[in-house]
């Protein structure tokens, strides 16, 4: 990710370059001084071609000259007039510097902290409506702990003071979203708008978990699904259809890992199935059966293929620290129901007109493979969680700024699908256990916010941001077995975030 920072330096510079007001204006003077040049230009030439056909001793290299001359202004008009339209890819920017106090309690007592974890954020988001029906959308990323990690330190051209002074020999460059979307009013001839999506998929920071992100919800339910994918989605505005306002459907899939041999193997079978593993798979259906823009109803169901994890024991039942490699272990499905207020009551008060409140429950059930434990279990095991939110105006400041309090409560054999989760002591959706959170944002100007928060989860099982092989396992976090184990996780964060 080091030499992608000169990349992402080069697109902050261009969507600055892009956005900016006078650079529109500064081209607009530019059209009119170049139609000026090219009406001046037109003139010189008719005159000369009025003088020719009264003088045939006219100078035909001066006409030529002139010509070739108009025809270059004319193609940096046209370029100007591009650029100053509207007709370019537009760009914006979600910078963040984040401070965090992390805090961990193990089983056996014993306390684990880093007082003061600092790090940076970058999104440079893009987008582009070639026509009323097509539009591109994607996002680079950049997220990096401050200084040098001296754990992956390999040699000095590689340490992070001089990550853009000296030359390496790796081109990285994080793409987080990257896809197309196409948008009609009818479908076949019924009056059903619909979408239709490819690409890299804007599959985090879904509802429930945008409030306390602050951000605009993407596409999933992120009680069971927060974790970037690559694949495809087709969604219905079924209003018209079934009289139920708000209504909606859309079908995704999307895959996870590739069971695909890389370039260059040793046998020579590029780019073919790799024996090892298999595909990971994803395909869900998410709706929304009402929403009126107060009241709405959120439903999802999905199923993931051929998880992977690590096998800690052997066939013969003894612990083989030397097993590291991911295995296939078997498949998991996912339902999730939420009920969301967008404002509370009928103009009871401002304040309530824009309060939010949610309630989400949500299971996961595993299907090991036949000789095979999914979390510590060969046979198949439901999990369950609990998560309700309230989001609010701040009563100190309450039009530019909001705080919210969230819980979660999960059971022995939760597992979601929250990997991407942006917290820094894990998933606390995951938590087998009860989580607590309280933050509150506040707009500080046009572009510029603070915020912070405190993030508390006591675990009653341990594996809660494990795979789904033994690491994953449920183990009660009171006895001997999980002494070493995480008990308890604290979070306290700030932040400062740049938008626009």
């Amino acid at each position: 990710m080091k030499k992608g920072i000169i990349s992402l330096s080069f697109f902050a510079s261009l969507a600055t370059a892009s956005m900016a007001d006078d650079i529109n204006k500064e081209m607009f003077e530019q059209i009119q001084i170049l139609k000026s040049k090219i009406e001046a230009l037109e003139k010189q030439i008719n005159q000369q071609k009025s003088i020719k056909k009264s003088n045939p001793l006219i100078n035909e290299k001066r006409i030529v000259k002139i010509e070739k001359k108009l025809n270059k202004v004319s193609k940096k008009a046209n370029l100007a007039k591009a650029q100053s339209s509207g007709d370019n890819l537009k760009w914006n920017v979600d910078f963040r510097t984040q401070i965090n106090n992390l805090q961990y309690k193990l089983g056996n007592g014993k306390k684990v902290k880093n007082e003061a974890l600092m790090t940076n954020r970058l999104w440079l988001g893009m987008k582009y409506k070639a026509d009323d029906n097509s539009m591109f959308y994607g996002t680079l990323s950049y997220n990096k702990l401050y200084g040098e990690n001296s754990s992956n330190s390999s040699n000095n051209s590689n340490f992070d003071w001089v990550t853009n002074e000296s030359a390496t020999n790796d081109n990285e460059i994080k793409l987080k979203e990257a896809y197309w979307l196409y948008k009609n009013d009818t479908f076949l001839g019924s009056d059903i708008p619909w979408t239709a999506s490819v690409g890299r998929r804007p599959s985090t920071d879904g509802l429930a978990i945008n409030y306390r992100a602050d951000q605009k919800r993407k596409s999933a339910l992120a009680h069971t699904v927060n974790v970037e994918f690559d694949g495809a989605s087709v969604k219905f505005d079924t209003e018209n259809l079934t009289g139920l306002e708000g209504s909606w459907v859309k079908v995704c899939a999307g895959r996870g890992l590739t069971n695909s041999k890389l370039r260059f193997t040793s046998d020579g079978l590029d780019y073919t199935k790799d024996s090892t593993t298999q595909n990971i798979d994803m395909a869900g259906l998410i709706a929304v059966p009402y929403d009126n823009g107060q009241y709405s109803v959120h439903m999802n169901y999905a199923k993931s293929w051929n998880l992977i994890g690590n096998e800690d024991y052997n066939s013969n039942g003894k612990l083989d620290t030397n097993e590291q490699a991911f295995k296939d272990f078997g498949d998991i499905e996912y339902f999730t129901t939420m009920f969301k207020v967008d404002g509370i009551g009928d103009g009871i008060s401002d304040y309530l007109d824009e309060t939010i409140f949610f309630a989400s429950y949500a299971q996961s059930k595993t299907n090991p493979d036949a000789g095979k434990k999914m979390l510590g279990s060969n046979s198949s095991q439901t999990g369950h969680s609990f998560w309700l939110g309230v989001n609010a105006p701040c009563p100190i400041s309450p039009d530019d700024s909001k705080i919210g309090i969230e819980w979660n409560k999960g059971s022995k054999y939760w597992r979601p699908m929250t990997y991407a989760e942006d917290t820094m002591a894990g998933s606390k959706i995951a938590a087998r256990g009860t989580a607590w959170e309280i933050y509150r944002h506040q707009q500080l100007t046009k572009a510029l916010s603070f915020g912070m928060s405190y993030l508390y989860i006591d675990y009653d099982y341990t594996g809660s941001n494990g795979f789904f092989g033994d690491f994953g396992t449920p183990i009660d976090s009171n006895s001997s077995s999980a002494s070493n184990a995480v008990k308890s996780a604290q979070d306290i964060k700030a932040y400062m975030r740049y938008k626009f």
